[in-house]
């Protein structure tokens, strides 16, 4: 059977995989990390989507090579794309990408390693979204779940465009945008020290 995850109500995430269950917290009050412990029935954690959907748009960046599809509405700000290539994704400018700012298989490299799968590309008018990999979930450091492989994630809305190979999952609790991260995690000061 296919891996998949579900989202407790007002609980954690539920992986389940071979015909086994794991429960991974959500509320990032868990004294487990990441394992759930049932901390979520006391601290008042609530799984809603807050966010309104306004900014669910993709946005498409054409270059002389390469087109560039941007939702920054499902971007967990892990840094991937303006960390590793400044000259294409560039921070408090506008237009932010410039897709011809560098050569096309660099901006391949730097997309393919977005963690949420709000940016993807296409070549001679080919979407290239997602890549071929094992079904995972990774613990990042003091941030969200990355999920690759094309885990399902049981009845959950994605974003315009989204990957459903690959996409990063809230642990910190405060998302907008849950299940799904969207950063907050930075501005909280989330900290697990399991991950260190």
């Amino acid at each position: 059977m296919k891996p998949r995850i579900t989202c407790q109500p007002n609980g954690p995430y539920r992986f389940s995989r071979d015909g086994k269950d794991v429960y991974y917290c959500r509320c990032g009050g868990s004294k487990n990390k990441p394992f759930c412990d049932g901390t979520h029935k006391s601290n008042g954690f609530r799984g809603d989507r807050l966010a309104d959907g306004r900014l669910d748009k993709r946005k498409n960046y054409v270059g002389k090579r390469i087109t560039i599809h941007d939702n920054r509405a499902i971007c967990a700000h892990a840094g991937a794309c303006t960390d590793n290539l400044q000259s294409v994704f560039r921070m408090k400018q506008e237009p932010w990408v410039d897709a011809d700012g560098a050569a096309a298989e660099a901006i391949i490299a730097s997309i393919r390693k977005c963690p949420s799968g709000a940016l993807s590309y296409s070549v001679d008018g080919v979407e290239h979204r997602d890549q071929a990999r094992e079904p995972m979930v990774t613990v990042t450091k003091d941030g969200p779940y990355t999920v690759t492989g094309a885990v399902e994630l049981v009845d959950v809305a994605f974003g315009e465009g989204a990957s459903r190979e690959h996409y990063t999952l809230c642990r910190c609790g405060g998302s907008k945008n849950k299940p799904f991260c969207d950063g907050t995690h930075w501005s909280i000061g989330f900290r697990d020290p399991a991950s260190q």
